[in-house]
């Protein structure tokens, strides 16, 4: 798992909300930013603790466990807001000191323009990124591209809400609002699906070698 250090707030949230990473035998690497622990993620190095909460989410809904159910929400619910407000106090910061324009205009980012409009792609990405992350879980494998597909339906979204709001800019804060939304519900269906699949080629390849067994 990739944490904040020790004494940072957001360290003590996740591990009150995904308590198994207090076990011993849990394997952690530690960082002091939070954009350190993106560039992390998008490298393939891990999965952030919202994609790990968003499938456990979906792990509970399959296995139907209430208990995880709720330690999930909890975890997306101090996630999300905690790196909104932490785009909005960066983003106020930078207007302050004159180092952000005055005015967010869309013909200076052509190119992000995708992360308050969604649209079919948005859903066929988001698909791909529950479908891959769920495999990467299961199978204890990763990958760059595991990590970019995951930072590209999460962080850039939430990320907007906060840079929207500090400009004053609601109608691009409901957009990236939505296309987090969006996101979440297609990585939770994609990796519900994942794993119900998984479970039936499992069970069936179970009683296939129960069956061959002698006597």
């Amino acid at each position: 798992a990739i944490l904040l250090g020790v004494g940072h707030c957001f360290r003590d949230q996740v591990l009150d909300a995904c308590p198994e990473l207090n076990r011993a035998e849990a394997h952690e690497t530690r960082t002091t930013s939070l954009e350190t622990v993106r560039n992390m993620v998008a490298s393939g190095l891990g999965v952030s603790v919202l994609f790990i909460a968003a499938a456990g989410l979906s792990v509970a809904l399959v296995q139907r466990r209430r208990d995880l159910a709720g330690r999930s929400l909890k975890a997306l619910a101090v996630g999300f807001p905690v790196g909104i407000g932490a785009a909005l106090l960066l983003t106020a910061i930078l207007r302050a000191t004159g180092s952000a324009p005055d005015v967010l205009a869309a013909v200076s980012r052509p190119a992000t323009l995708f992360i308050s409009h969604p649209d079919e792609y948005s859903i066929l990405v988001a698909l791909l990124a529950g479908t891959a992350g769920a495999l990467s879980l299961s199978t204890s494998k990763s990958g760059a591209l595991v990590g970019v597909l995951i930072s590209v339906t999460t962080i850039p979204a939430a990320a907007k809400v906060g840079v929207a709001a500090a400009y004053g800019d609601w109608t691009e804060v409901r957009g990236a609002a939505s296309q987090l939304a969006v996101n979440l519900t297609c990585i939770v269906v994609a990796v519900v699906t994942t794993l119900s699949l998984q479970r039936i080629v499992y069970r069936r390849r179970r009683r296939a070698a129960a069956a061959s067994r002698p006597g």
